[in-house]
């Protein structure tokens, strides 16, 4: 089994007055905008990944292809806030449900139980409107 860890560093979402949604938000926002779940995809590299709760990951391969990853266990709350994480894939070209998200730092692992692809322009679309809210709502208009 080849691990490949992907270095990177969590997108940061702003979009409530407090200054950051909550993981139920978040996870509420991108499921919104994510396809029907697939067996598999294409592994690549990832250019980066966000943590969108201690089950849930935004694994970003190409500037404009995103997949939602669900795990078996919240092993990202072990993470100690690494911005790394390991991939392990058992064929090492592709990603499927059988392959494993590692946190650093921890001897824990978690099985990949989903992969659904995300619409990158409307999640950034939603994105920004909940900023521009944010934003609208702090300056008081």
């Amino acid at each position: 089994m080849k691990a490949i860890i992907a270095a990177a560093i969590a997108l940061v979402l702003v979009g409530c007055a407090t200054g950051r949604l909550s993981d139920t938000e978040r996870l509420a926002l991108y499921e919104q905008h994510a396809g029907a779940p697939v067996n598999q995809i294409r592994y690549l590299e990832p250019i980066s990944w966000d943590r969108i709760d201690d089950q849930h990951v935004a694994l970003q391969l190409r500037p404009n292809e995103s997949w939602l990853l669900r795990l078996s266990g919240p092993c990202l709350q072990w993470s100690n806030g690494s911005p790394f994480i390991g991939l392990s894939s058992f064929s090492g070209m592709t990603l499927s449900r059988f392959d494993k998200v590692i946190a650093p730092g921890s001897q824990l692992s978690c099985l990949i139980q989903e992969i659904r692809p995300l619409d990158v322009k409307a999640l950034r679309a939603a994105e920004k409107a909940l900023r521009e809210k944010a934003a609208a709502q702090a300056s008081g208009t």
